[in-house]
């Protein structure tokens, strides 16, 4: 065994939850997802010039696909598990997995999360951003805040060898102060090599819990942010779309990042 399996099995032997060594990306895996994630950036940025009242979701989704494709990526949600649409985007009481569509059309006050993935040369990337249209109320402009805030401060709490829970300790803490819930069945995942891997990332258990961050981890630290319940309900006629189970609004903002022997790194966002 080298240096990083007596760790890790040490670690193991003290009841820690530790990661298989497939979930550790090589220098050579990192540099190539590296690509993907530029790109899954590009795709964000280009959404964010274009997006605004009177467009219909399925335009961005054909923003998403044509920038994507013309940049040699394959956008991950397409066809995957039966999606139907190239990007997911989430409308004010829709959590997550929205599917775009030509009656959709965003208008004054919206709050709308969309989420990129992209395949590039068959490395995967991950991130998603909330973005407000017009005049949006004191109510959401808080929402949305405070979910970037969440995120920032989960950013911050992970560590090289610290834990995922450490992460959700910090999210679950501040979204709760602000009188939010934060949506527990559904949450982060390792990325890189696979649209989703392990671990799932809970943003609900407590500080100095779950897996250790060791250094060569990928995944999405990604909340999401109920006004009200946390609970939801999903849509019986697509299978996909998720509701806030109250109609409150809900929010969401992703970042895909990499934990370095020294910090963390993020990747796209």
């Amino acid at each position: 065994m080298d240096r990083l399996d007596i760790k890790l099995w040490k670690l193991a032997s003290k009841g820690q939850i530790v990661p298989d060594r497939s979930l550790l990306k090589t220098p050579e895996q990192i540099e190539a997802i590296k690509k993907s994630a530029a790109l899954n950036t590009a795709v964000l940025d280009h959404v964010q010039a274009h997006i605004c009242e009177g467009m219909s979701t399925a335009q961005i989704d054909k923003l998403v696909y044509d920038f994507t494709t013309e940049h040699g990526g394959i956008p991950a949600p397409l066809n995957y598990e039966g999606f139907p649409r190239s990007v997911c985007t989430s409308i004010n009481d829709v959590i997550c997995h929205g599917i775009p569509c030509e009656d959709e059309i965003l208008k004054d006050g919206d709050i709308i999360n969309v989420d990129v993935s992209t395949i590039l040369n068959g490395y995967f990337s991950d991130a998603s951003r909330m973005f407000t249209i017009g005049n949006i109320s004191p109510r959401a402009e808080k929402l949305v805040r405070t979910t970037k805030e969440c995120v920032e401060l989960g950013l911050k709490a992970a560590k090289p060898w610290g834990h995922l829970g450490d992460i959700a300790w910090a999210i679950n803490s501040h979204a709760r102060a602000n009188g939010y819930s934060v949506v527990e069945d559904i949450g982060g995942h390792g990325i890189g090599l696979e649209f989703h891997e392990d671990p799932f990332v809970s943003y609900v258990t407590p500080k100095g819990s779950e897996m250790v961050l060791v250094p060569g981890m990928m995944f999405t630290i990604e909340p999401m942010i109920n006004e009200g319940s946390p609970d939801f309900c999903v849509d019986e006629d697509n299978g996909w779309t998720v509701y806030t189970i109250d109609g409150g609004l809900s929010a969401q903002i992703e970042y895909m990042v990499l934990i370095t022997e020294n910090d963390v790194e993020v990747l796209t966002k």
